[in-house]
């Protein structure tokens, strides 16, 4: 799944490609996709003659702000916006197409069709489901020590699941959160409230500098990820733990371990994070 930083390469593409484009018309192939109005016929009318005035981004969604309405995109499993030149023909996988006045289209490819459009009211997007319900990105102001520490505290569950929830700090996933926890020393299976003062500071300063890492080295390359012009991106040279199970820890030499935490693959070092005792 596109995490955070995949997503923020998508849309400085897609802000290279689509900026100022006027959508002439709109064709929904998969109407499940459209969740906002629910009319998938309504969808397409309510964006024509739109224009894209500037492409957004909140945890894992795209917002495409237009002259009057605000598209929330998340791209779940599989999805991919590209733009392409016109076609007589709807290519394989493909469930929305944005025609735009120029000859060229914004699809919207998923092979396994778990992706998400609502479109908005411009103004209103932050202010319902599903933009209501995520915190803070990892680098927002918001984000800080003290909002951290009081949510942490307030929970008996593990820290890797309370990291994966958007409602706490948005757009961290599976690769990231494995990679954080690494940086920070701190075993994902630890609970949230028995964490220190120090080791939360510790572990959100991890978040934020694995996020903008990715974010420069374009996100990471895990099966089928492409930015919006095939691009892959290269942050995957640079995990430490995350796929590595059996490999030498960069830092002390022990075998990377992987193992199953609230559902998900998980990898750590067992020396670098032990569970019981804190640096």
């Amino acid at each position: 799944m596109p995490e955070l930083p995949e997503v923020e390469t998508v849309r400085k593409t897609l802000k290279h490609l689509a900026l100022g484009k006027e959508i002439e018309k709109v064709s929904v192939f998969w109407g499940n996709i459209i969740k906002q109005p629910q009319d998938p016929k309504e969808f397409e009318q309510l964006l024509i003659g739109q224009t894209i005035q500037d492409i957004d981004r909140k945890g894992k969604f795209l917002i495409f702000h237009m002259d009057d309405i605000a598209l929330v995109s998340h791209l779940r499993m599989e999805g991919k916006f590209g733009v392409y030149e016109g076609a007589t023909e709807k290519p394989k996988h493909t469930h929305v197409i944005f025609h735009f006045t120029d000859g060229t289209e914004l699809r919207y490819n998923d092979v396994r069709k778990f992706g998400t459009m609502h479109a908005f009211p411009k103004g209103m997007e932050l202010e319902n489901k599903p933009l209501i319900q995520l915190g803070p990105d990892p680098f927002n102001k918001a984000f800080t020590v003290d909002y951290f520490y009081e949510r942490l505290k307030k929970t008996s569950r593990n820290i890797k699941a309370v990291l994966l929830d958007q409602s706490i700090v948005a757009g961290l996933g599976n690769i990231y959160v494995d990679e954080a926890l690494f940086r920070a020393g701190i075993h994902p299976e630890r609970i949230a409230n028995t964490l220190t003062k120090a080791e939360i500071e510790r572990l959100r300063e991890a978040s934020i500098s694995v996020i903008l890492e990715a974010i420069d080295q374009g996100g990471t390359t895990i099966r089928s990820y492409l930015n919006s012009q095939g691009e892959i991106g290269m942050f995957q040279q640079k995990l430490r733990v995350y796929g590595k199970q059996d490999t030498e820890c960069v830092q002390c030499g022990t075998p990377i371990k992987k193992l199953k935490v609230s559902g998900r693959g998980t990898h750590i070092c067992p020396k670098c994070q032990p569970l019981h005792t804190t640096r």
